[in-house]
């Protein structure tokens, strides 16, 4: 009895020319590991301390449509696999000396470039990290600096701007404007809250979404709230700050029709327990639609905001296309 061949007999060349994308995704990411074991040569204009990990042709401006060129010509079995690895690893980082490692493509993944966190790092090291970060993004964030830091660093990047409420410092080449469709409205509950609901806006103004500030409308004076009524409707996506006893995201959940994000903060009495009680009230809350992210994180209640609203956005066009 003979057997019937598989039909897997193909030459090795059509093989690899048929190499599927989930494949090459595959060894994308590997090349992080790859990268750590055997770096190369350094880039044609290499800067001080930067040291690159790729291999011949690297792409320097490689971005979303760069890459699904690539892939495509793998696909159709114009480039070899290993050729097209090698053209991929300047995907994975930039390390500067061995205090930082810069994840140049992370807005190509993500939707949001990488951004420095700014506190217990020195001037020089902020400094150097933005000289690398803004060769491929317009605008580079450092959130929570402080103002002795913020005065160091003009010195080393002169065209830095600072928000000193936000503590936010950030290369802006000019005034941000919304590109982004959507509106998002931050509530905060009470004056001392400003800190880290300004680091929420400031972080979606420069990231080109457009916010709506509602200030000061905390639950011990609720009439304050109604007052903006009509504003919070027209919300597309709701983030509200508070601390004390965090009540403030529960009552703007049950006027709402959107997604709300709760942000407690560290204000408050002993007993608030450094924003774990606001912490604890707005995971426990009987309105449903509310995500809570950690206490202070004003940057992580953006870039969820950001991405609710980037997400709706990829839907309607889906709906439309």
């Amino acid at each position: 009895m003979t057997r019937r061949r598989s039909g897997r007999g193909e030459r090795g060349t059509r093989k690899n020319a048929r190499i599927s994308l989930t494949s090459l995704i595959s060894l994308i990411s590997l090349t992080s590991l790859i990268s750590l074991i055997s770096p190369t040569s350094p880039s044609p204009i290499p800067r001080p301390g930067v040291r690159y990990f790729s291999l011949r042709s690297p792409f320097k401006s490689m971005n979303s449509e760069t890459l699904q060129s690539l892939l495509k010509a793998v696909a159709a079995g114009e480039i070899a696999p290993e050729l097209a690895l090698d053209r991929l690893k300047p995907l994975t980082f930039e390390s500067i000396d061995d205090f930082a490692k810069i994840d140049r493509y992370r807005r190509d993944r993500t939707g949001f470039p990488e951004v420095i966190w700014g506190q217990d790092k020195t001037c020089e090291q902020i400094a150097r990290i933005m000289d690398v970060m803004r060769q491929d993004d317009k605008v580079v964030m450092a959130t929570r600096v402080s103002p002795p830091i913020y005065e160091q660093l003009q010195e080393k990047v002169p065209d830095v701007s600072y928000y000193p409420v936000a503590r936010i410092c950030a290369i802006v080449p000019e005034r941000p404007m919304p590109t982004h469709p959507g509106r998002i409205v931050l509530l905060c509950a009470g004056t001392s809250d400003l800190p880290v609901a300004e680091e929420a806006a400031v972080t979606l103004e420069l990231s080109g979404f457009q916010v709506k500030r509602i200030t000061d409308v905390g639950v011990a004076g609720i009439h304050r709230l109604f007052a903006h009524q009509q504003e919070i409707a027209q919300a597309d996506v709701a983030v509200v700050v508070a601390g004390m006893e965090g009540a403030l995201p529960s009552v703007v959940a049950g006027l709402v029709a959107c997604p709300t994000i709760a942000v407690p903060t560290s204000v408050g009495y002993g007993a608030s327990f450094n924003g774990l009680a606001p912490l604890l009230t707005m995971l426990n809350t009987c309105a449903p639609g509310i995500g809570v992210v950690n206490i202070d994180n004003g940057f992580g209640a953006a870039v969820l905001a950001g991405q609710i609203l980037r997400t709706g956005r990829r839907f309607q066009e889906d709906s439309t296309s």
